[in-house]
């Protein structure tokens, strides 16, 4: 590929913020900030459902499909390099880490809403 202005800044803000990353209070606040994403996009899923109460049965069974897939995605591929010591701390990309906390948040949030709903 030839090495335009425009390819050479998106390399250089990649690194940048790939460096920027690599510190693991900020991967953290990250994952975190994901998290309690999770939890408002559930909540409020949740909230605007319980509203209309036409189809809470398709938003059920769509939410659990993305649940399963991400699922899927994370859990079922092997992250070791090949010849990667098994002692070794296995590196999962940050997208996917902040995509599972995401999903993780969203499952709880709907939980805690069906146990406010039960009581």
């Amino acid at each position: 590929m030839q090495r335009t202005r425009l390819s050479t800044l998106f390399d250089t803000a990649s690194n940048q913020l790939n460096r920027w990353l690599f510190n693991p209070w900020r991967r953290i606040s990250i994952l975190v900030i994901s998290l309690l994403g999770g939890n408002f996009f559930g909540v409020a899923i949740a909230a605007v459902a319980g509203q209309a109460a036409q189809q809470d049965i398709i938003l059920a069974a769509i939410l659990m499909v993305i649940n399963e897939l991400i699922s899927r995605l994370i859990y079922g591929r092997s992250w070791r390099r090949p010849g990667q010591d098994r002692n070794e701390p296995i590196s999962i990309p940050l997208f996917y880490e902040s995509l599972n906390a995401f999903k993780i948040g969203t499952m709880y949030a709907l939980a805690a809403e069906a146990f406010k709903l039960g009581s």
